[in-house]
């Protein structure tokens, strides 16, 4: 029993060390989905789609019960920014940021392939719809 109580209390350690690891300290926004995949739960279900600045794109399914695609993807950590005058100013999709004072690139976004009228934050979420945050200058 002496042999095996440290080797069981190492391992207990080790177990926990990794369990209470899991995302502490990362920031909201830095979660990376990968192409194809289906997060959240939910009654509503919509696509999105992140295209980075070399064009790459990802696309994604989420499903919820959030009001809008902002809150839903915020909740999930998948989107991250800062609250300003006119709403979320969104810096971080999909764990990329685009900076627009170091860049001069920002995060652009549309509803089914059509540039948005409002943010994220302020765009309902409607079943099936396609909302796309692309890179641009």
């Amino acid at each position: 029993m002496k042999r095996f109580l440290p080797l069981f209390l190492s391992v207990l350690m080790l177990l926990s060390l990794v369990g209470c690891g899991g995302n502490a300290g990362q920031p909201a926004g830095n979660k990376v989905i990968e192409d194809g995949a289906t997060i959240g739960e939910g009654e509503k279900s919509f696509v999105t789609e992140v295209v980075d600045a070399d064009g790459n794109t990802v696309k994604f399914t989420v499903q919820t019960n959030e009001k809008t695609v902002g809150e839903a993807l915020q909740k999930l950590g998948v989107i991250d920014g800062e609250e300003g005058d006119y709403g979320l100013y969104i810096k971080t999709v999909n764990g990329i940021t685009a900076d627009y004072n170091k860049d001069g690139v920002y995060w652009a976004f549309y509803v089914d392939g059509e540039y948005a009228m409002t943010g994220a934050d302020m765009t309902d979420v409607v079943d099936g719809t396609v909302y796309t945050f692309r890179v641009e200058k």
